[in-house]
């Protein structure tokens, strides 16, 4: 087959078509309005250490818990909802590939052979042979190579691309978000999973000292110098302790489940001894509110959607003119095939064609009218989406910032009712108070103890959102170009580390300053 196509031709031409007109507006990122700074940080300390030496992306190691250290690293792995959105990005990604592809010409090879009888006469070679009556069996084929070209002189081709590359950076932005949330439900689950075994060893603590009691309440009974209603009462309060302490095991076990879950296990493959310890409070670097632009996954999803949108009022905008095609034919077609490939059975051919739309019935006008109120809708998921943030990370702070000052509140409590306990029951064994006010106590004493347990876990569970409304480390400068996928992400901007003060309480009362989530 002779093929007289040059490509450098149209390796030119499609440079030149590539640099030409683009309708339709370029986009541009709205601005939304950012403060200076949250409002719940005026008149706190920086944290030590500074942003630059807080985890990043190994957030968790925070906690220092060596359960978050050893599953967080698994979500990314084996989590369902992280692999759905893994493979959805993937297929955004292809998107990208099939939109590319319409820039260029496509190239075929055509062959066909034809075997064919025919009257008496009609044709002689040797690629002949009669059968009878004067009839003749004639082969004949055809080796051809043609192109064809639909060019984009008004760039919704390359419109569609900046669309189907803004989606896959969406969807590789959403794949990060998703991998976040995961993150911090596992977080939260170790620590609801920690907070359960707390109240198990709070309430084990609380059964021995009820035994104790009611052991005291009943060698008395037996000398006869107290009502034998104290016996019932003391008894009462351990079995109800002893109640409440089996009831704990169906939190641990639920959280324990959801764990296995997290992580892509089945809940019998995964077990999670007992722990006495509690997870520390980290220092969490929260930064201007202008970085939160950069660093949350959900907001770069917003944005780039918003970039997808703009570009469809580009592809409706390009149907308003012209379609321009050109196709070329190049090859050999020959009856009978004898000397199919000889210059004389040499064809080619070249064509051009333009179509447009003169009337449709308000068709084209009614799709860009779409796309610019879907540009609209866009933008103000965007808007929607960082006011969001704003609030999500201000009522973090507040809540660490309100704990902080609860959890002193209650430290003092915690110890003013232990002590209680421990006079009443001295004043119960001298006889000066009946048993009613010793139960009293314990049960002051349990209550505070619970409910300081209760903000210990809130405190941790607003540190691990805080950590997850600020994005967790995570950076719009690491999605990547689907045009250019060779190329690696932007790096981050120095600058963002730089300036990023972390959360403290206030240093007013003239005590050291300490961190807000410590």
């Amino acid at each position: 087959m002779k093929m007289k196509i040059s490509c450098k031709p149209i390796a030119a031409a499609a440079a030149l078509l590539l640099g030409g007109c683009m309708v339709g507006p370029d986009y541009h990122r709205p601005q939304v309005n950012v403060p200076a700074t949250y409002s719940e940080l005026p008149g706190w300390t920086q944290a030590q250490p500074a942003d630059a030496d807080a985890p990043k992306g190994a957030w968790w190691t925070g906690f220092n818990d060596p359960l978050l250290n050893e599953l967080e690293p698994q979500v990314a792995v084996s989590n369902q909802t992280v692999a759905q959105d893994y493979a959805n990005y993937q297929e955004a990604l292809a998107e990208v590939k099939v939109a590319r592809s319409a820039l260029f010409p496509t190239i075929g090879v055509t062959g066909s052979g034809t075997r064919q009888r025919a009257s008496a006469g009609s044709t002689s070679s040797s690629f002949t042979r009669s059968v009878g009556s004067g009839a003749q069996i004639v082969n004949s084929g055809s080796l051809e190579g043609n192109v064809s070209w639909d060019l984009d002189l008004w760039g919704s081709v390359r419109r569609t691309i900046e669309e189907n590359s803004a989606t896959a950076q969406a969807s590789e932005a959403t794949l990060a978000n998703a991998t976040l949330s995961e993150q911090i439900a596992l977080a939260t689950a170790v620590i609801d999973l920690r907070t359960s075994d707390a109240n198990i060893d709070l309430l084990q603590a609380t059964v021995k000292a009820y035994e104790h009691f009611l052991e005291v309440v009943s060698n008395q009974d037996k000398y006869g110098t107290v009502a034998p209603s104290d016996v019932v009462t003391a008894r009462t309060q351990l079995e109800n302790a002893r109640a409440s302490l089996i009831a704990l095991g169906i939190a641990r076990a639920q959280n324990a489940h959801a764990i296995a879950v997290l992580v892509g296990k089945n809940p019998e493959e995964l077990n999670i001894p007992h722990s006495a310890a509690m997870p520390t409070l980290p220092t969490v670097p929260v930064g201007v509110p202008s970085t939160i632009l950069q660093r949350r996954p959900d907001i770069a999803t917003a944005e780039r959607q918003m970039a997808a949108e703009n570009a469809t009022i580009g592809i409706a905008v390009a149907a308003y003119y012209p379609t321009v095609s050109l196709s070329a034919l190049d090859g050999f077609t020959q009856s009978p095939l004898g000397g199919l490939l000889h210059v004389a059975n040499y064809v080619w051919s070249l064509g051009g064609s333009a179509t447009e739309t003169i009337f449709d019935g308000g068709e084209r006008s009614g799709e860009v009218a779409a796309a610019k109120a879907n540009y609209q809708a866009a933008v103000a998921n965007y808007r929607g989406t960082v006011l969001t943030a704003f609030e999500d990370v201000e009522n973090d702070l507040s809540g660490l910032r309100i704990l902080a000052e609860q959890a002193d509140a209650l430290d003092t409590a915690v110890r003013d009712a232990t002590h209680g306990t421990e006079i009443a029951f001295n004043e119960y064994q001298a006889g000066t108070v009946d048993y009613t006010t010793v139960a009293t106590a314990q049960a002051t004493q349990l209550a505070d103890q619970q409910t300081a347990l209760s903000v210990q876990q809130s405190r941790l569970l607003d540190a691990a959102s805080l950590i997850g409304d600020l994005g967790g480390g995570w950076s719009d400068s690491q999605l990547h170009d689907p045009r250019n996928p060779d190329k690696p992400p932007a790096q981050p901007a120095a600058a963002s580390a730089a300036s990023a003060p972390a959360a403290q309480t206030s240093s007013a009362t003239g005590q050291g300053a300490q961190p807000a989530v410590q």
